[in-house]
């Protein structure tokens, strides 16, 4: 468990809150890397002897470290310094393997399943082709430095690209194998975004909370001349995943 440093002190002189003093000391040490990501903090009952403060200020300056996802709570076990968050882009299609490697973690893949499926009216209204025609359907947990992050069941037109199935896409994009492969290169993407909560078999799969709180991506993929070519839905852990995008005015 990593102690806090005894040098450190609330002023009851200050303007500022005890509660916000000692957030502003936990939060300055989780990003100086005094406390770094998986650290067991003290208990609260070791932070109000440390601070000499209430119980109440202790907890209040934990839950607006809870509330900026710098630190979450492990029922029966304690609290610990978050894990950076996955942040994603809005602007521009990247793999989750480039990705994960551009931000300096080790992407993993473990496949959950993979078969041909044929298109329900659903599928084949959003990838513009007959129902009941063959999809590649593969189911993949994604991983960072082995925690896993996010789910993705991507449905591939599998008339342009056959033989998918047979391919090792648990170690290379599959982005990338469509391209190098089937020629096939992914130029542009509708995507909508909503919450959702985990069912439990998906919170076991990511290691949450049954019921927690999903970031749901529905995305529809277009090749360079504008034919949709996969349906892709994500599944990504709350705690880990953000995303970010550009506005201009």
């Amino acid at each position: 468990m990593m102690r806090i440093d005894m040098t450190d002190r609330v002023s009851r002189q200050s303007k500022s809150p005890l509660y916000e003093q000692i957030y502003q000391l936990l939060r300055n040490k989780i990003f100086d890397g005094q406390l770094r990501p998986g650290d067991l903090l003290p208990s609260e009952a070791e932070l109000v002897e440390q601070y000499q403060v209430s119980r109440a200020t202790v907890r209040q300056a934990l839950d607006e470290l809870v509330s900026d996802g710098l630190i979450q709570r492990k029922q029966g076990r304690g609290t610990f310094v978050s894990p950076p968050k996955v942040e994603q882009g809005l602007v521009r299609i990247v793999s989750f393997t480039e990705d994960m490697r551009r931000r300096g973690l080790e992407p993993g893949t473990k496949l959950r399943s993979a078969g041909l499926i044929p298109a329900t009216d659903i599928l084949a209204r959003h990838l513009e082709i007959p129902v009941d025609e063959p999809l590649a359907k593969i189911e993949r947990l994604r991983l960072a430095d082995g925690e896993p992050v996010s789910i993705e069941i991507s449905y591939l037109v599998h008339r342009y690209c056959p033989g998918i199935l047979e391919q090792d896409y648990t170690s290379q994009s599959l982005r990338k194998m469509l391209e190098d492969q089937y020629g096939v290169r992914i130029s542009s993407a509708r995507q909508s975004i909503r919450a959702i909560s985990a069912t439990n078999d998906m919170a076991k799969a990511l290691s949450v909370e049954n019921n927690v709180a999903l970031l749901y991506i529905e995305r529809i993929s277009y090749t360079e001349y504008d034919v949709p070519i996969e349906y892709l839905r994500l599944f990504h852990r709350g705690d880990r995943y953000t995303l970010h995008g550009e506005l201009r005015g």
